[in-house]
């Protein structure tokens, strides 16, 4: 528990502790702008005494939100409102970390108190929420009565990659200390990763190396844009819970790929995939998701376990 309070040096950055608060979505963004409600919420954060304070996902493109309500970082407006942000909680002893996204297939959806499920006219009519198309590795829906994306070609990745590295470039104007690059939970790198959504018979699909070489392009261009002086973390699923998923041992294979690229810190969850395989059965209790972290940390990474940590004990 000790260890949980001594200060971490990733780069040139030095956390005051290793307890780091988890990007939270707050579905209260409007046009990709923060509002009132978005300061406090994190401040409050590094009011408390954490090391690292991460906001929620923060779309590197409009298509590319979950919800209307999604954090954005696609236009050099959306710089400053996100540097106060940041200057608010390094000034209170954490550094400021961004999660930078892409929803993918996952994209126009709606938010948690309207169902979860996807935009359409109703929603147009009801809120002025129009839907818009998504995007993916491949042409597959997310879930059952989700619409199809489309298949991204040569031309969509260059233009994605190159919009996480435009976003990476604002985050440091902002003033972020951190960047996590989101490929988990079904988004738009993890659905690259994983063969449950990827179906690929390109150099971009098939065998693991190939289902990495777009997320390699994006770690790339983020890191072509973000200080060499400060870190890169990276969020996965490292288990897809579905049958003909990740794997643990994919996931640590992929590792050594990313850290070759400049990545300094795994993220580790599970899950989140979705398809048509039938409700993922992730066994949930207290530190749940810990275990899948420890072999990023044999294998000579630097690991971060999320899940129901609620005490220094766990």
């Amino acid at each position: 528990m000790t260890l949980l309070f001594e200060p971490l040096r990733l780069r040139d950055l030095t956390l005051r502790n290793r307890i780091v608060v988890s990007p939270m979505s707050q579905y209260a963004a409007v046009d990709g702008l923060p509002t009132d409600w978005h300061l406090p919420h994190l401040a409050r954060f590094a009011l408390g005494g954490a090391g690292l304070v991460f906001t929620e996902a923060t779309a590197v493109e409009r298509r590319g939100r979950r919800t209307h309500g999604d954090l954005g970082l696609w236009d050099d407006a959306q710089i400053a409102p996100l540097r106060r942000i940041a200057g608010a909680i390094r000034e209170l002893g954490a550094a400021a970390g961004i999660q930078l996204g892409h929803a993918g297939r996952k994209a126009s959806e709606r938010r948690p108190w309207h169902g979860e499920s996807p935009l359409d006219d109703t929603d147009t009519t009801a809120r002025g929420e129009p839907p818009w198309p998504a995007i993916a590795p491949s042409p597959l829906p997310y879930r059952d009565g989700w619409p199809a994306p489309a298949a991204m070609d040569d031309a969509a990745m260059r233009a994605v990659a190159d919009a996480f590295g435009q976003a990476a470039r604002r985050a440091d104007q902002a003033g972020f200390d951190a960047i996590e690059l989101y490929a988990g939970h079904g988004f738009l790198l993890h659905q690259f990763l994983s063969p449950i959504a990827n179906t690929r018979d390109d150099d971009y699909g098939g065998r693991l190396e190939n289902r990495a070489r777009f997320p390699l392009a994006v770690i790339d261009a983020v890191r072509a844009n973000w200080p060499e002086t400060k870190p890169l973390f990276v969020r996965l699923s490292v288990i897809d819970w579905v049958d003909g998923g990740l794997t643990l041992d994919d996931s640590v294979a992929v590792a050594a790929l990313f850290g070759a690229h400049g990545v300094d810190v795994f993220d580790c969850s599970t899950g989140g995939i979705g398809g048509n395989a039938g409700r993922q059965r992730i066994p949930i209790g207290p530190a749940f998701q810990a275990p899948y972290a420890k072999p990023f940390r044999d294998a000579g990474h630097l690991s971060m376990a999320v899940g129901l940590i609620r005490t220094a004990h766990e």
